[in-house]
């Protein structure tokens, strides 16, 4: 039976990506999702190619105040995800979600009007905390309509994605190309009208059942009983993940487990420019090679890390990936044309591999080392890594790594992977703390129906 299992799951993974997207996990609803974040994520797309340039050539801001723009996007994006995650404890996930994307519709159409940079800053912040809200509820939305399966809907959900930021960037080419305000315009039009269409879909699902929940706890125990406190003070009702030290501690390293972004968009083509002599037209196929194995590869790799367990390992593959990359980056700067383009592209390949096993740990183990009635709020926790990674890496990176020189990629390197082996050891040590509570909730519900039977 075990082996039939296995094979029926291999067979699973190895099913093409279009059969999965018109059957995926979570069925109607999760279709619809789906096709809402591919919208969602063209017009992300079109805005992040052309964002800079318009502040630049229509707006008029100089490159200090650009920078200082995208920092207090970053820092409110930050509260984006533990705000959502909060909310979604309280309130429907499909509201606060259409709300989410409401939102960032009225902001970008009021930065069609907005000049003062006094009232830009707020509003584009306000744009970058609603981004980051939606996918943290986007991630709860999946958690529980895809239940079980919800490591082959985020690999649906990341192919579909990276094939809207392709869509997405092809169109802002066109705009870019023309270069006048009209052009801009019409860009930044095409992203807040992906908001509206993707407010409608999300607009047509069924609100997903369960608050904060993927299952029941198991033998329908209260999760406050004192065999789980005993063993996890944090289990209990009322549980906040500010307070448990081990989620923090998980979501502490899963900030460097995140690095794969900076290295890709900003490590990469800055070291090119800078320390090699690889011809700049090849930064462009940073982001073709990082699309093309995303899309092909993410479904397969997922099939091969199916659950907690599975993810501990893809967090010390990350490791590993990660510091090759780094090494790739160090030997780059110190070859000929051929030498330094092929270590690069080579170092990109890497940078996605790492990303393709960060996709598979970084979602599965935020859900499976949280408590079963916090959920929400702890995936909101969660997703605070990804967004402090893309604030304090690209300073990271430019200010010490590369400033470093090739030393510093490689201390980069070996400081990632040696994290990646503690946050394995950690998370594989929290997911048997809570396996022994579920057994102990789970004989507590059994011990408490045998006592009220005979009184029935």
């Amino acid at each position: 039976m075990r082996r039939g299992g296995e094979i029926r799951k291999a067979r699973q993974g190895e099913a093409g990506l279009l059969a999965q997207l018109r059957r995926p996990p979570g069925g109607r609803d999760a279709r619809i999702m789906l096709l809402a974040q591919l919208l969602d994520r063209a017009g992300t797309g079109v805005w992040a190619a052309s964002s800079v340039l318009y502040f630049t050539f229509i707006v008029g801001l100089d490159a200090g105040r650009i920078g200082l723009l995208l920092g207090a996007a970053g820092v409110a994006g930050i509260a984006g995800s533990p705000l959502a995650g909060h909310l979604a404890d309280r309130f429907p996930v499909r509201t606060l979600l259409i709300g989410c994307h409401l939102v960032r519709l009225g902001t970008l159409c009021a930065l069609l009007t907005v000049t003062d940079f006094a009232v830009l800053l707020p509003v584009f912040a306000v744009t970058h905390l609603g981004d980051r809200a939606a996918k943290t509820l986007e991630m709860l939305f999946a958690t529980r309509v895809a239940g079980e399966r919800r490591a082959t809907y985020q690999a649906l959900s990341r192919s579909s994605a990276n094939a809207g930021y392709a869509l997405g960037a092809g169109l802002a080419a066109l705009g870019l190309a023309v270069g006048t305000r009209g052009a801009y315009q019409a860009l930044i039009l095409a992203n807040a009208l992906s908001f509206l269409v993707a407010a409608a879909l999300v607009w047509r699902t069924r609100e997903p059942r369960g608050r904060g929940l993927v299952a029941a706890p198991p033998g329908g125990a209260a999760p406050g009983t004192a065999e789980g406190a005993a063993l996890d003070p944090a289990a209990g009702s009322g549980t906040s993940a500010w307070r448990d030290r081990g989620y923090l501690r998980f979501v502490l390293l899963d900030i460097p487990m995140n690095l794969d972004d900076s290295i890709l968009g900003v490590g990469l083509p800055l070291w090119l420019v800078g320390h090699t002599t690889a011809p700049h037209a090849l930064i462009p196929a940073f982001l073709v090679v990082n699309t093309v194995l995303v899309v092909v590869l993410q479904l397969r790799v997922t099939a091969k890390f199916q659950g907690a367990r599975a993810a501990t390992r893809a967090v010390a593959l990350y490791g590993v990936t990660t510091l090759v990359c780094c090494v790739l980056l160090a030997s780059a700067a110190g070859g000929g044309i051929l030498l330094a383009s092929a270590a690069l592209l080579a170092a990109a390949v890497l940078a996605t591999a790492a990303e393709l096993m960060r996709s598979v740990s970084s979602w599965e183990l935020a859900v499976s080392l949280a408590p079963r009635e916090a959920r929400a709020s702890y995936l909101g926790v969660a997703g605070m890594a990804q967004s402090v990674q893309k604030s304090a890496g690209p300073l990271l990176l430019t200010g010490a790594v590369m400033t470093a020189g090739p030393a510093g990629w490689l201390v980069l390197g070996a400081a990632v992977a040696g994290l990646s082996l503690v946050q394995r050891r950690a998370s594989l040590r929290r997911l048997d703390d809570l396996r022994r509570l579920d057994e102990l909730l789970a004989a507590a519900g059994e011990r408490a129906a045998a006592e009220s039977a005979p009184a029935r």
